[in-house]
């Protein structure tokens, strides 16, 4: 049975995530999907709402604006009908959503808002993860600049440096230069009081 529900809760939850839309600053849910979830048409799930007009506040669920819809209607596939409905639809944060479980009560209904508030929380540790993650990389990024331009300093320093110690043993490997013969003819008594001289300096 645990199995089955996994499964379930695995094909599910993608699906409803799909769903929720980021609308006034809010994750929502459109009532023409939460509908389809419940089991129920939009026009029987709004009346139903009206009828418990105290149960939903404004953190639970507001009315789209006609700009707002149009939004919707573009970036969902799946609502392009709504293009040609003259009513404008609600939207349903994750509280109106349970509520909306509630007041209709049906088994489909409250086992579909059990999926639907899980889907809601997965968005919300997902969206704190990539802040997280954000702040992070932020700091690691600051981080990174900071060692680039000390790097960067002791890079410069440590090439000059290197570069004289180069040239330093570079002349020290190097032999010495031969000495230069003299223009012009030697005879061989010149020879050898060079060689003399070398022996006696």
């Amino acid at each position: 049975m645990a199995t089955t529900t996994t499964r379930t809760a695995g094909a599910l939850l993608p699906r409803i995530e799909g769903r929720i839309q980021l609308l006034r600053g809010l994750k929502v849910m459109i009532d023409a999907d939460l509908a389809e979830l419940y089991g129920v048409p939009t026009k029987a799930l709004n009346q139903a709402v009206k009828r418990n007009a105290g149960r939903f506040p404004s953190d639970f669920m507001f009315q789209l604006d006609a700009a707002e819809k149009a939004e919707v209607v573009t970036n969902c596939d799946h609502l392009s009908k709504l293009k040609f409905s003259r009513s404008l639809p609600f939207a349903f944060t994750e509280f109106g959503a349970v509520a909306l479980a509630n007041i209709l009560a049906s088994s489909q209904a409250v086992e579909m808002g059990i999926y639907v508030v899980r889907a809601f929380v997965r968005l919300r540790q997902a969206a704190s993860l990539h802040e997280d993650l954000a702040k992070r990389l932020a700091e690691i990024e600051e981080k990174t600049e900071r060692l680039e331009l000390s790097h960067d300093t002791f890079s410069r320093n440590t090439r000059n440096q290197l570069r004289q110690l180069f040239e330093a043993v570079r002349e020290l490997t190097m032999p010495p230069d031969p000495p230069k013969r003299p223009i012009g003819f030697v005879t061989p008594e010149e020879k050898k009081a060079t060689k003399g001289k070398a022996r006696t300096g």
